[in-house]
């Protein structure tokens, strides 16, 4: 299992995630996310609110990629893994009490999707672009 970097766990919060995955036919979906979050040094998790085609993907094929990255710094990170969509138990309920304090009002949650973290990529613009750094 990987350890996210420390760098790429400071810089996480509050950034909006592109989250892509794939049919079991490879047919891509690619999709923005507000509540990408660090559960712990090998896992991210974000809510599924609306994510229909995300979520049949995820079912079908559990590989997921996740890009986060800062339009002002032109610094980001990708990470690669593999997701559990979750339903139910303390961690969903955790999620959707953190959902209800959001500044606007949000539907309910329908799953959380728990990412363990295979590979972490470099995606800053520079040389290191792309670079595998965990």
């Amino acid at each position: 299992m990987v350890s996210i970097p420390q760098e790429v766990q400071d810089f996480l919060p509050g950034k909006l995630a592109w989250v892509a995955t794939a049919s079991q036919d490879g047919v891509p979906n690619v999709t923005p996310k507000g509540s990408l979050r660090l559960l712990d040094e090998h896992h991210v998790l974000f809510a599924d609110l609306f994510s229909l085609k995300t979520r049949k993907n995820l079912l079908e094929n559990n590989k997921v990629a996740v890009t986060v990255v800062d339009a002002a710094t032109h610094k980001g990170y990708q990470i690669k893994g593999t997701a559990e969509v979750i339903t139910s138990g303390p961690l969903f309920e955790e999620t959707s009490a953190k959902l209800k304090e959001a500044p606007i009002e949000l539907p309910p949650l329908q799953h959380v999707v728990k990412i363990r973290v295979e590979s972490v990529f470099d995606q800053s613009v520079g040389p290191d672009a792309g670079k595998q750094i965990a």
